[in-house]
C-alpha cells in the first residue's frame, strides 16, 4: 500500500486568526502577506476565506497580479525588484508598488511614462536592516526625484514603509526613529502620505508604538508563531500536515512521508501523534519514514507531523526550531507530492 500524505487547511481557523490579528493591531488596518502561495498553504481558497481583508501584500508582481484577478476591489502591494514588463503589467492593474532605489524609481517612472498613466508607490527607506531600501543619507535625493515626477503627473506616492530587524527591542527602536525622520521629510516634501508601514508580524502584535496605519502580518495569520516565541493568543496552526500507516512491524510503523515530501531528515527524534499516543519518529528516508510503534497499530492510521497540537503534535515553528531554523522554512519545504485539502 502507498499513500499520500495530506495538509489539511481550516477555513474557520484563517477567519478566525485573520480576525485575532486584526483586533489586536487595531486601530491599524491588516496587510495579509500572501506570499509563497500563501506559506504553501494556497492562494486561492485563502484570498477567498480572507473576505474580510481589504489590503493583500504579495511580494512579486507575478503573485500581486494573481491576487488581483481574485480581488478586483482590494489593495495589493508587491515589493520585490520587477523587470519593466512587470512593472507595467502592475501599473495596468492597479497595484501598489514598493519602491527602494534610485534605479528601480526611474524604472517605475519610465514605465508609468510610456504607458501614459500613474504609478503608485510606496518609497522605502532603509532602517538598518539592509534589505533593499535608500540609506538615509541618500534619502533626500531619492525623495525630491519621486516627488519630481510625481508633479509631473507620472506617480503618485502615497506611502512610507520599512523593515524591521526584530533582533531586538533597542534594535528597532532605533530603526523606528530613523523610519520617523525619514516619513517627516517625505511630507516635508509635499508627500500626502495614505499609508505608513514598518512592522512584520511580531512587532504588529506586540509592539504597538510602532505601529503604523497598516501592518504586514503573514506568518501569525496562518498560525506559524515566531522562533522561541509564545503561542499567540486567539491565533492556532491553519494546517495539519499527516500521512497514513502503510507497513506495521519490525522496529516500527512506516508511514508514508518523507524527505522526498519536504520532511528533513534533520527531524529523526522528532515526537509526533499516533492512535497510540506521542511517539517519535525513528528515521526519515525519501518516500517514507518510521515511527515508534502502538499498541493495534493498523494500515491506514494517520500518524500528525504537526499541527494545532490537540493531540499531542508539535506546531510549525517547533519542528523548524529542532533544526535550527523558523516555522516558515518547515512550511515552505512542502513539496506539491504533498496533497492539499481544505475544509471549513
Amino acid at each position: 500500500m502507498t499513500s499520500v500524505p495530506e495538509l489539511t487547511m481550516s477555513r474557520s481557523a484563517l477567519r478566525s486568526n485573520i480576525a485575532a490579528v486584526a483586533a489586536q493591531i487595531a486601530p491599524s488596518r491588516l496587510m495579509l502577506v500572501v506570499k509563497d502561495d500563501a506559506y504553501r498553504h494556497g492562494l486561492e481558497w485563502t484570498i477567498d476565506a480572507a473576505d474580510q481583508v481589504h489590503w493583500f501584500g504579495a511580494y512579486d508582481v507575478v503573485t500581486a497580479l494573481r491576487v488581483r484577478a481574485l480581488r478586483p476591489d482590494a489593495r495589493v502591494f508587491a515589493w520585490a525588484l520587477a523587470t519593466h514588463d512587470e512593472i507595467g503589467r502592475a501599473i495596468e492593474s492597479d497595484v501598489d508598488l514598493g519602491v527602494g532605489t534610485m534605479d528601480y524609481l526611474q524604472r517605475v517612472i519610465d514605465t508609468a511614462s510610456r504607458l501614459g498613466l500613474v504609478a503608485r508607490v510606496h518609497l522605502k527607506i532603509d532602517t538598518g536592516l539592509h534589505r533593499n531600501g535608500v540609506r538615509p543619507e541618500q534619502w533626500p535625493a531619492f525623495v525630491a526625484a519621486a516627488m519630481q515626477a510625481q508633479r509631473s503627473g507620472v506617480l503618485r506616492v502615497v506611502g512610507a514603509w520599512s523593515h524591521l530587524s526584530e533582533a531586538s527591542d533597542a534594535d528597532d527602536d532605533e530603526s523606528a526613529d530613523v523610519f520617523r525622520t525619514a516619513t517627516a521629510a517625505l511630507r516635508d516634501a509635499g508627500a500626502d502620505l495614505e499609508v505608513e508601514h514598518l512592522t512584520a508580524s511580531a512587532a504588529s502584535w506586540w509592539r504597538p508604538e510602532l505601529r503604523g496605519s497598516i501592518c504586514r502580518v503573514g506568518a501569525f495569520c496562518y498560525g506559524i508563531r515566531s522562533g522561541d516565541g509564545p503561542q499567540i493568543p486567539g491565533v492556532v496552526p491553519v494546517a495539519t500536515l499527516s500521512a497514513r500507516a502503510e507497513r506495521v512491524g519490525g522496529e516500527g510503523v512506516e508511514v508514508g512521508i518523507g524527505s522526498l515530501h519536504g520532511l528533513p531528515s534533520t527531524l529523526t527524534g522528532q515526537p509526533v501523534a499516533t492512535p497510540g499516543g506521542v511517539r517519535s519518529i525513528l528515521s526519515i528516508g525519501p518516500h517514507s519514514s518510521v515511527v515508534e510503534g502502538w499498541d493495534g497499530a493498523a494500515v491506514g492510521d494517520r500518524v500528525l507531523i504537526h499541527g494545532p497540537g490537540d493531540q499531542g503534535e508539535a506546531d510549525v515553528t517547533a519542528l523548524g526550531e529542532r533544526i535550527d531554523s523558523i516555522g516558515e522554512e518547515i512550511a515552505l519545504r512542502l513539496s506539491p507530492r504533498v496533497r492539499r485539502t481544505v475544509v471549513d
